[in-house]
């Protein structure tokens, strides 16, 4: 797992206009446990990934806004109305879940995300 965070560190990286710092947080065995980003506007986003393919990529800006946001695929049975259950999108808010067209690719996830967390950066600024 940690070529995968390394992957998507150097990923992060390429955002320099809205990224402070990355950081792979490890577990006390050693191992990686997710990627934590450090954003210019005081938030930061987490990214998990497990080898069984599971992912969520989290936005905190509860501290900003009050707003989170997350890509993820645990198959919470409270969202199974949702289309493309068990991938889904919480749109600000833990509550406020929408479909989500989140690729399967680690790399294209992470890519899409930052994409999405630069956009909304920019507009509120």
């Amino acid at each position: 797992m940690l070529e995968t965070y390394l992957l998507l560190e150097s990923i992060a990286k390429i955002y320099e206009e809205i990224v402070l710092e990355t950081k792979i947080l490890k577990l006390p065995s050693g191992e990686a446990s997710k990627l934590r980003i450090e954003l210019v506007d005081g938030s930061f986003a987490d990214v998990w990934i497990s080898v069984s393919g599971k992912y969520s990529y989290h936005w905190n800006r509860l501290e900003i806004d009050g707003t989170i946001y997350r890509y993820d695929n645990a198959p919470h049975k409270v969202w199974v109305y949702v289309a493309t259950f068990p991938h889904h999108f919480h749109n600000g808010d833990d509550k406020a879940v929408i479909e989500s067209d989140m690729d399967l690719k680690p790399d294209i996830q992470m890519k899409k995300f930052m994409n999405f967390v630069r956009e909304t950066l920019l507009q509120s600024i």
